[in-house]
């Protein structure tokens, strides 16, 4: 059994990469900018990536990252979601 971080995401809820935001491939995953608040965020996984790109084709937090998460990775995913939430890469509804 994991422990979530107390300010994990509710899981019901939508979110969205920012408008804000801007991508790039790297090899490692990508750099997340964000143009307002100036943060340079590392995306260190291509599947990571992935699931950040396609949060909005999904209800909510919980389907997006059953679909791209590795059996076994869900808090994993969810941690690091959590932490792009409070970095202003995601905006969650």
């Amino acid at each position: 059994m994991s422990v979530l971080p107390v300010d994990a995401l509710d899981v019901a809820r939508p979110a969205r990469l920012s408008p804000m935001v801007s991508l790039r491939d790297e090899a490692f995953g990508a750099m997340a900018y964000h143009h307002g608040n100036r943060r340079l965020v590392f995306l260190k996984s291509r599947e990571l990536v992935a699931l950040v790109r396609d949060l909005e084709h999904h209800a909510n937090l919980g389907d997006a990252i059953t679909a791209h998460a590795p059996a076994g990775q869900f808090d994993r995913y969810l941690t690091a979601l959590s932490s792009l939430q409070r970095s202003e890469i995601l905006d969650v509804g």
